[in-house]
């Protein structure tokens, strides 16, 4: 199973129009509201010196901070001009990036018997998935881990699609980060925490921990506040 044409396009096309420029991308957020309290949640239930697999990891910025945190860390995205994007941010190869299809089983499975057991990185990917898609995402974060691995998931939860809207409806218009989403034809909080909770529990996995938080972005309210998306996350592994 591979993802349709039409969203690897869109996704494809979303990353050519995009330049280098940090923050560029909605979502490109610094990782000192992303990564690193992600990472200080995940870490109590984690190995270190195992790899971590960052999945659906755009222009690379959060990966290149878990580099920081773990032994080994490895970017991973469907659109090659993503993974174009985070090597050419990152010169001194703090990280490894490579081009992945999410829902090809196979490939997963080789990234596994590569690498071994691994920890995996999941922020905000699960929600934008082509529903069909949805179960072999998740199923991919279970392959990863393997026995001793763990993983972070964080995803918006419906809520998120009310913040959305108020940003939209701006005096003058959708902020030109979100316009681009939008007409690349990415559709935010599409999943509901119900079922991203199913998802995850179909997958084998053990829960370890959650709890409510949000996903900073990079674009603002008129007031000056940051736009946050509510959202949930989760520490999974095998029991």
């Amino acid at each position: 199973m591979n993802v349709s044409p039409r969203y690897r396009e869109a996704w494809e096309g979303y990353w050519t129009a995009t330049s280098d420029t940090p923050g560029e991308a909605i979502w490109d957020a610094d990782p000192s509201v992303t990564a690193v309290p992600d990472s200080e949640r995940l870490l109590p239930y984690a190995d270190p010196t195992l790899p971590v697999v960052d999945l659906g990891c755009g222009n690379g910025t959060q990966t290149r901070c878990l580099a920081t945190r773990f032994v080994r860390a490895i970017g991973v995205d469907l659109s090659h001009a993503a993974v174009a994007h985070a090597r050419r941010a990152d010169p001194g190869n703090t990280a490894e990036f490579a081009q992945l299809d999410l829902v090809d089983a196979v490939a997963v499975a080789g990234l596994h018997e590569r690498i071994g057991d691994a920890h995996v990185y999941l922020r905000a990917v699960i929600h934008q998935s082509e529903p069909e898609a949805r179960p072999a995402v998740a199923a991919a974060v279970a392959t990863l881990v393997g026995e001793r691995g763990r993983a972070f998931v964080t995803e918006p939860t419906p809520a998120s699609k009310d913040v959305l809207r108020q940003v939209a409806q701006a005096p003058d218009g959708p902020p030109e980060k979100l316009r681009r989403v939008l007409e690349h034809g990415l559709r935010p909080a599409e999943a509901t925490e119900e079922e991203v909770r199913r998802l995850l529990r179909e997958t084998g996995l053990t829960l370890l921990d959650e709890g409510a938080g949000t996903l900073a972005q990079t674009a603002y309210l008129p007031g000056g506040s940051r736009v946050e998306l509510p959202a949930r996350w989760f520490v999974l592994g095998r029991t």
